[in-house]
């Protein structure tokens, strides 16, 4: 049998189809250590989502609640309550404090603190990010088409790890287009109407009913030290998420480039193939050539299937009825 000349096409598909996978797989200390981070996230904010709520009730009271909904529903220049996710929680620091300079004897010491899916990480009010929902829903992201556009919930450290030399990639189409891909699949974007299950069901847990104009820095909610160490440890923890995703998603950055140069040099494919094998992966001439650069394998009755599905287009009413309780049926199963 003749051997097959490698070629740049079958080199991509090795790596990206069936190399990178095989390496996420892997039980490392970073992919362990991500998982962890990922593990405790959700817990932790719920039971920091308790404190807060203690803390909200304490300032904006229950019965303040019913009255602010009183005024409102019975005035129709009354706008003063509605419901939110993030709050300025802060406390007075005294000397000794951490928080203090030498020079300083005391000062409020002040956060932005929100439980919505994209909130920040940094206790900064304008600061909403992606990166934390990519690495919390990394695995509902991997591999979904939205619109058209792959997801890819680790194009932010792809773009940002470049080739590895130390600088970021420029900002580019396949980048933005990528993310938005990932924004729109989350819910992240267009606002509340826009919002998919997981934003939806994610930010419906975290809403308090909040009196004050429309913007919470103008609602500055006081708490005490301990409570506020507490709300910072949950905050450090989405960041030690982002962290250990990063780091994880760049060891596996670092081995594709040097399985990259490593296939550049094969020139025939059972070379690939047999470098494949010693990483513990196998796979064979016939999984490469029938799959597809993404990762779809396509066989002959694909094809034909493919080729008849493109004539004899016209359907008596009798089809199109079948068809129809077809699809019915099939949606009322999901």
């Amino acid at each position: 049998m003749a051997r097959i000349r490698n070629n740049q096409g079958h080199r991509t598909k090795i790596l990206n189809v069936f190399m990178r996978p095989f390496l996420e797989q892997e039980n490392t200390q970073e992919r362990e250590a991500y998982l962890k981070a990922r593990e405790i996230i959700k817990p932790l904010q719920d039971k920091t989502w308790q404190l807060a709520k203690e803390i909200v009730s304490r300032h904006y009271t229950p019965e303040d609640i019913k009255m602010a909904y009183h005024l409102q529903n019975k005035f129709d220049n009354v706008n003063t309550i509605a419901k939110d996710s993030c709050f300025h929680f802060g406390f007075m620091a005294e000397q000794g404090d951490n928080n203090l300079r030498e020079d300083e004897e005391s000062k409020y010491v002040t956060k932005h603190f929100d439980f919505r899916l994209d909130g920040n990480i940094n206790g900064q009010e304008n600061a909403r990010q992606n990166d934390f929902a990519y690495a919390y829903f990394r695995d509902e992201l991997k591999g979904k088409v939205n619109k058209g556009e792959k997801c890819n919930p680790d194009i932010n450290i792809e773009q940002k790890w470049g080739n590895g030399s130390g600088e970021e990639n420029a900002s580019n189409p396949h980048w933005t287009q990528t993310d938005q891909a990932n924004e729109r699949e989350l819910g992240l974007s267009g606002g509340k109407e826009n919002q998919t299950s997981y934003s939806r069901e994610w930010n419906n847990d975290y809403e308090l009913d909040l009196i004050g104009r429309e913007y919470c820095r103008d609602r500055q909610i006081g708490c005490d030290q301990k409570e506020f160490a507490i709300l910072m440890n949950w905050q450090i923890a989405k960041g030690q998420l982002i962290t250990c995703h990063t780091k994880w998603i760049e060891t596996i950055l670092e081995q594709c480039k040097v399985l990259k140069a490593g296939l550049r040099d094969h020139v025939y494919l059972e070379q690939s193939i047999d470098m494949a094998k010693k990483m513990g992966l196998t796979i064979s001439e016939t999984d490469i050539l029938a799959t597809t650069s993404k990762g779809i394998v396509v066989s002959n009755t694909d094809i034909l299937n493919h080729l008849a599905s493109l004539k004899n287009k016209t359907q008596t009413r009798e089809q199109k009825i079948l068809a129809r309780q077809i699809y019915d049926q099939a949606q009322s199963q999901k």
